[in-house]
């Protein structure tokens, strides 16, 4: 029994071995290193996607939050911007307390979110329900105002004399900035 191989068959062979042979050393080489690779880098990003999921979820959470208590408290919030100005205070107390004073006393405070006025003024009436009547005028206004007690009452005649002091609170100009 005579075999007989021709040297194209041959060739064919041998390139076919010699292909198979660099497809196994490419898989061993380099397939399976990579994959192990692409599978424990999968897995990570598997674990930061489940954490950066929670976190989306707990900034929509907080961003509604913030949305709602915006809109609940945007009248405080538009006070606390509004540039107080004394000479419009004045004048629009004028008629509940006709000799109104402001003075600011300048105190060192480390945030600059407030002024302090010390405000005296003067009355013709009998009793401190005028005062009351200003103070909620004050709370209704559109500034952030404070009024710190005790209140002097001074009786003078048929006048009645009355000195406290208020924190007119604001957005300084270093925050406004921010």
């Amino acid at each position: 029994m005579n075999v007989r191989i021709y040297y194209r068959t041959f060739y064919l062979i041998l390139l076919s071995m010699l292909l198979l042979v660099s497809i196994i050393a490419f898989s061993f080489f380099v397939l399976i290193p990579k994959g192990k690779e692409y599978r424990s880098l999968r897995l990570e990003n598997k674990k930061e996607q489940r954490v950066m999921d929670t976190a989306r979820e707990h900034y929509d959470t907080m961003e509604g939050k913030l949305q709602k208590l915006q809109e609940k408290n945007k009248e405080t919030i538009k006070a606390y911007r509004t540039v107080f100005n004394p000479e419009k205070f004045t004048r629009l107390n004028r008629s509940q307390l006709q000799d109104l004073f402001l003075t600011e006393i300048h105190i060192a405070d480390q945030n600059k979110s407030f002024k302090v006025y010390e405000v005296n003024a003067t009355t013709k009436i009998t009793s401190p329900e005028v005062f009351y009547h200003f103070l909620e005028k004050v709370n209704h206004s559109g500034w952030i105002i404070g009024v710190h007690f005790p209140v002097h009452f001074e009786r003078d005649k048929d006048l009645i004399k009355l000195s406290f002091t208020m924190k007119v609170h604001h957005l300084s100009e270093e925050k406004k900035e921010e």
